[in-house]
């Protein structure tokens, strides 16, 4: 049978949320050694509960508003996220790779624009052979 989480679990987590966020991260045993350190828990088990709880709980936060957490901890999520800037672009126009039938495409209908990226046309021959499937019976 599953199990539900005590209000104890979830309020303690709350609370080492707003209190240490910075030291926590996304990752388990990362926050199970951080709750071990800054609080005291009776056992092993409740300090495991609490730890899953948290990373449960920062895994949210990182999506979206939580319920409960406080306000000011969201909107520095929220910051990070908005000036996150990726160190290479995940759109690369100075070359596309596409197939020869579309290649033939953009030419009839474009002709040749110095504007444009390069474009790869990749040759490749399709592999039409029909597959067998072995059924057990």
């Amino acid at each position: 049978m599953g199990r539900v989480r005590t209000k104890t679990v979830k309020r303690a987590s709350k609370i080492v949320i707003e209190k240490y966020y910075p030291r926590l991260t996304l990752d388990f045993d990362t926050n199970k050694r951080t709750c071990d350190e800054v609080a005291l828990i009776p056992s092993k088990r409740l300090r495991n509960k609490i730890a899953g709880f948290v990373t449960h709980l920062m895994k949210r936060i990182a999506k979206g508003p939580v319920r409960g957490i406080s306000y000011k901890l969201q909107e520095e999520e929220r910051e990070k996220r908005d000036n996150y800037v990726p160190t290479t672009s995940a759109i690369k126009t100075n070359e596309i790779h596409i197939d020869q039938d579309v290649h033939e495409m953009l030419k009839a209908t474009l002709g040749n624009f110095p504007s444009m990226p390069q474009i790869i046309a990749d040759h490749k021959k399709h592999n039409n052979k029909k597959r067998h499937h072995h059924h057990n019976k």
